[in-house]
């Protein structure tokens, strides 16, 4: 694992805008035999609307917004 990774929760503020004070709330966690470290489903809600995103863990730790290619 990277000791220079960014954390879920920091990797989360900076692509939902921690400025924005929304409530940010993981609403799936899953894991495959496609992507056996897993990803998760950030959401947040403003008024009507909602912004959501996956999170996809790579083999080297890290978290990122695209999935991992495929062994």
């Amino acid at each position: 694992m990277r000791t220079d990774a960014i954390s879920l929760r920091r990797l989360i503020g900076k692509w939902m805008g921690p400025a924005a004070g929304l409530p940010v709330r993981i609403t799936r966690m899953a894991r495959s035999p496609v992507n056996p470290y897993g990803c998760v489903r950030v959401e947040a809600a403003h008024g009507d609307s909602r912004l959501a995103l996956f999170f996809f863990r790579h083999g080297d730790g890290c978290w990122y917004v695209f999935p991992p290619p495929r062994a």
